[in-house]
């Protein structure tokens, strides 16, 4: 039951609207951005994925060290080098990242034009654990300013970075604190029973799955408690990997999370989860049907086609405008109604 209504200037950043943050890079593909509001403006919080420029029968790509960037250069024609997958890598029994990602600010007056405004820095990956880049950040908005969840990526693994910051300029690292192989965090933006509460994905290729848990935290940097609260569901849209979006929204009948869902095959749509507003470890109900499809042409071919994924939005009474990535490659705009979603539900 798709009822995304998506915006008529879709897409509305591509990588060519964007300048390259590195000298000698190109912008392959922009995803998945964090979403706030700041100074009476809607801002995106970008992830930008850079590589080199690719020459005739050589694969280069780069890696954060710590004096720059390093840039690797493989053969096509080596045995040992597999480029089946676009994203990742593999050569002699290691994996690479194609491109290395980083966080760009642009901002909007109408939440549909957006530009980078001055005196705003890009953010990049610091030390070893980001030496693959940072990725897909969540914002989440608190009296006391933004707490950013993001995905740290490495050689040693894939875990959940947390940072802080009240202008946009000077940023407050606070290190990691879901340890790997764990992603998709979003930080609740009220505290519960004097908790504070996030969702988040760790993996288990061997038992289990990539599951959606909840855990609780006294000061957002210690977590506790995990409960598995949503697990991939055979022969559904979200057969093969589910993780949550942005931060839960409190509505009348629980607190409503926007998710993704992805098959075998690796495409991903949005669906919804309905939480309990006293103990959100509670599921209430769950599409049945994604509430988003990839069916737009920009969102079924691109760098990584047949992908719709969110974790930014802004709620507007019952308007929720979703910004998300399309085909791992550009960044586009939905709005839906609350009610709506919840009545999908059958709630």
């Amino acid at each position: 039951m798709e009822i995304a209504r998506r915006n008529i200037h879709n897409p509305i950043l591509r990588p060519l609207d964007i300048q390259p943050s590195i000298g000698g890079m190109k912008i392959e593909c922009l995803l998945n951005p964090g979403v706030f509001r700041f100074e009476d403006k809607t801002w995106l919080l970008l992830r930008v994925a850079e590589r080199p420029e690719q020459k005739a029968g050589q694969v280069s790509l780069p890696v954060l060290k710590d004096d720059g960037i390093e840039i690797l250069h493989f053969s096509e024609d080596d045995p040992d080098l597999d480029t089946t997958d676009p994203r990742i890598i593999s050569y002699k029994g290691k994996h690479f990242l194609t491109t290395l990602s980083h966080l760009r600010l642009v901002c909007s007056s109408d939440g549909v034009r957006f530009h980078e405004p001055e005196g705003y820095a890009p953010v990049f990956g610091k030390g070893s654990q980001e030496s693959f880049g940072i990725e897909d950040c969540r914002v989440t908005t608190m009296e006391d300013g933004y707490h950013l969840t993001y995905t740290k990526v490495s050689p040693d693994g894939v875990g959940v970075g947390y940072m802080f910051t009240k202008n946009w300029k000077e940023f407050e690292r606070r290190g990691m604190i879901f340890s790997p192989h764990n992603k998709d965090c979003a930080i609740f933006e009220e505290k519960l029973n004097n908790r504070y509460y996030a969702l988040h994905r760790p993996s288990s290729p061997e038992i289990g799955g990539n599951y959606i848990w909840l855990a609780q935290s006294p000061d957002l940097l210690h977590w506790g408690n995990h409960q598995c609260i949503a697990t991939t569901r055979d022969n559904y849209w979200d057969s093969a990997r589910v993780g949550a979006g942005a931060a839960p929204i409190r509505t009348s009948k629980g607190w409503l999370e926007i998710y993704h869902g992805a098959t075998h095959d690796n495409r991903y749509c949005l669906g919804a989860l309905l939480l309990d507003i006293e103990d959100p470890s509670q599921v209430i109900a769950r599409s049945e049907l994604p509430i988003m499809e990839p069916t737009a042409d920009y969102e079924k071919t691109g760098f990584f086609g047949n992908v719709v994924f969110t974790n930014g939005h802004l709620v507007n009474g019952d308007n929720l405008t979703i910004y998300y990535g399309a085909s791992d490659e550009v960044i586009c705009m939905a709005e839906f109604s609350i009610s709506e979603i919840l009545s999908s539900l059958n709630i």
